[in-house]
Order: C-alpha cells, then structure tokens, then sequence
C-alpha cells in the first residue's frame, strides 16, 4: 500500500465503518417494509437464505477485490480483469460507480425527509405548531431544503477522509445507533397490539417462499441492505492492508447488518400494529398502504397519540433513522471521490465537492420528476443493477482474474481446502444461483 493512501486503523474501525455502510435505511426503513409486504416471516426465512447463500459471498467478493488490488473500485475491476477483458472490468467499474451516484441520489432524499421528521416533534414541544406539521408533511420544497442538508452533513465527513472522517465518525454513531434502537424496541414490545406484529414476523407461512416476486424482493433487499455491488464495500477492502483474515470480517459485517435488520423488524412491525390497534388502517389487501411512505404517516401519528413521551420517541426513532443513513451516505459517497483522487488526482476536498454537486443534480432531477423517477431508480438499482453487480465480481474472482488471485491460484488452494472450497462456490455455484433468480424473473 502506498504511503500517503489513507486507511483504516484498526479492525474495529473498519467492521463499524462497513457495518454502517450497510447499516441504513436499507435495515431500518426498508427491510421492516418488505417484511410486511411480503409475508412477514416468510420474507425473512428467504432474506436469512438468499443472505447467507448469496448476499455474503458477493459481499466476500467485493471486499476481496479491493483488498487484493489496494485500489478503487474502476480500477480494481480494470487490473483483476487486465489479462482477458481490461475494458470490460473498467465498463464494469464505471456501472458501479453510477451505480452509487443513483443510490446516492435518492437515498438523500429520503435521509432528508428523516432529518425533517426529527425536527418536527421538536418544533412541536415548543409549541411552533405550523413549522412542525410542515416538516412532517411531504413537499417538493421539504425536498428542496433537506436533501442538500443531508447532502452537507455526509460531505462533511467524507472530506476528512478514511480515518479522520470515515472511521472516527462511525466508530461514534454506530453505537449510539444501537442503543437507540434497543430502547425504542423495549418501549414498543410493551404497547397493545405489538403481540400480532411480533406473529406476522417471527411465524413464516412457508406456502408463500416459493413465491419468485417474493424470492426477488428478499434478494434486492439482501444486496441493497448489505451496500453491495456500488463498489462501497471495495473500496472500504481497499483501506485495509493485505493479509487480514477476510473470512472473519465479512462474517462480522454480514451478521452485524442482518442482525440489525432483524431487530428493526422487531420495531417497525409491531410498531405498525400497535398503531392498527390504536385505530389506525394499516393494511389492505394484505398490502401496506402507502409501502415506504407508510412510517411517516402512521408513526408519527402514533406517536402524537402518546402526548409527551410520543414526542421524545419520535425524535428518537427519527434521529436513528438519520443517522443509519448517514453512515451509509459517507460509503457510497467515498466511491467516486476514491476515483477521482487516485486516477484524476483531484485533492479530497475537491473531489468531495464534486461529487456532492452531482449527487445534489441527481436528487433535485427525481425531486423534479418524483412520482415518474423515485420509485423506478429504487427498483432499477436494487432489483437490477445491483444483483447484476454482483454477479460480475462472481464472474471476475472466479474465472477472469487469474494473476495474483489467490482463489484460483491452484499452488495456494492445494494448501488450503477452505479457501478452496470458497473459490469453487463462488466460481460455480454463486453465478448459477443469481442466473436462475433472473430466470425465474422474466419467465
């Protein structure tokens, strides 16, 4: 590694700053919402399936490409596919890169409507009722205001760079994430109607996981949930210096992330019963009403039906969800920047601001155009482009890169049996699996 290329510091700092790249909206927002779309415990039994045979080895396989080429995520897939296809791995680079500028794009935009949802019980206890419902209420101006904010707020610490931003500041909110989240759990459990939440999730209808939409949302979800195949996790591989034990960091970030998007589900679930029990409609036809948009208008309301305590708890629920974006902005964030630094030789800041000013062009375009955009780049990137992200590291680790890739080196594998078992899964066994997800798809 060079000298004056920054890098983690200490392997707690790297699985806190990936575990918070992976840890966002994705877990939090996202994850509790198709668990209740899809079946509740029948999504999650597939989440836990797809996530273990799938979602963690591709994140295996991003991580490693970075590690074992020590550089950016274009220039990674261009030097481990530089013998056979060089312009393929760098096309491929490219993807990912856009990629993270879409999910960037609308993933601020949601982050702002959470900072917004967070002020508003604040601005509520002070008695500035009309600010209060207007933060809580959806606009294009809301939209205009609180996304360049969010936009500000990860662009701020990714400039500090990889140990004095990056892993400084996930090193802080990724424990204070989990406390908060503890807590409202605790609270929640207690409140009538949480028991049939709790069913839905933790009981899964096994009649419905042969079900492909079903199979394909837990799929998107695991990818999307884990920050994999926008080249976040490899470029955060590349911060770490060669020889760490790979195996053991993947499986803590993994099981870190899905074990957060488990218990997110043990909050927002029955959180969306206790507030049917309370008389609010929830569901219909088995659907939520309002899917993503539903936890801001159900929730808040719940909340409000507390009196004191709700407004506390609100901005609780809204500030982890602020947070859990942040950490994972600063990693998608990081892509690009990592780019322009080390093949245009753009100084960080620069860098920074650049990518910030097309992320704020990307989000104002789907502000601009929301009802056609938000929904179409969300399905795009997570049913799409992230799946097919993925299947391409499979392809390179296992079959295109053979310089320097201790996974097809045979000399190496005949001395270790479980690296060798891991290469020939994700050499054969991985590709087969998302190509058969696909087909499944479109037939």
């Amino acid at each position: 590694m060079s000298n004056t290329r920054d890098g983690f510091q200490s392997r707690l700092g790297f699985v806190l700053a990936s575990a918070g790249s992976a840890i966002g909206l994705g877990n939090i927002w996202g994850f509790p919402t198709q668990a209740a779309n899809n079946g509740g415990g029948a999504f999650l039994f597939v989440y836990l399936v797809v996530t273990l045979l799938l979602a963690l080895p591709a994140l295996y396989a991003e991580i490693y490409l970075g590690n074992q080429t020590q550089k950016n995520p274009v220039s990674a897939l261009t030097y481990a596919c530089r013998d056979k296809m060089p312009k393929v791995g760098r096309y491929a680079g490219i993807i990912g890169l856009c990629g993270a500028i879409m999910m960037l794009s609308f993933y601020t935009i949601v982050a702002g409507w959470m900072l917004a949802h967070t002020l508003s019980p604040i601005f509520q206890f002070f008695g500035q009722t009309e600010a209060a419902q207007w933060l809580a209420s959806s606009s294009t101006w809301r939209n205009i205001i609180f996304t360049p904010i969010f936009i500000i707020l990860g662009a701020a610490i990714v400039h500090q760079g990889v140990h004095g931003g990056i892993e400084k500041w996930s090193s802080r909110l990724m424990p204070i994430l989990l406390l908060m989240l503890f807590g409202l759990i605790g609270y929640i459990l207690q409140q009538d109607g949480a028991s049939e939440g709790l069913a839905l999730y933790l009981i899964p209808d096994f009649s419905q996981i042969t079900d492909p939409e079903l199979i394909v949302s837990a799929m998107g979800q695991a990818f999307f949930s884990l920050s994999i195949g926008v080249g976040g996790m490899m470029v955060y591989g590349s911060y770490i210096e060669k020889g760490r034990d790979l195996g053991k960091l993947v499986t803590s970030i993994a099981a870190l992330d899905t074990f957060i998007a488990f218990i997110a589900g043990l909050l927002i679930i029955p959180a969306l019963f206790v507030a049917q029990h309370a008389g609010q409609e929830v569901f219909a036809n088995n659907k939520l009403i309002g899917e993503g948009q539903l936890i801001f208008q159900i929730l808040p309301t719940l909340f409000d039906s507390m009196g004191s305590i709700g407004l506390l708890i609100a901005t609780a629920f809204f500030a982890l969800l602020s947070i859990a974006a942040l950490t994972s902005t600063i990693s998608s964030t990081e892509v690009p920047v990592a780019f322009l630094i080390e093949e245009k030789k753009i100084n960080r800041q620069k860098a920074t601001l650049m990518v910030s000013a097309v992320v704020l062009v990307g989000s104002m375009t789907i502000v601009a155009f929301f009802d056609v955009l938000f929904g179409a780049v969300i399905r795009v990137l997570t049913t799409i482009m992230q799946p097919l992200m993925c299947l391409f590291y499979f392809i390179v680790v296992g079959w295109l890169w053979q310089r320097g890739n201790k996974l097809t080196d045979s000399s190496v594998l005949a001395q270790n049996k479980g690296l060798a078992l891991l290469g020939n899964y994700l050499r054969f066994v991985c590709p087969v699996l998302l190509t058969i997800v696909f087909i499944n798809v479109a037939f």
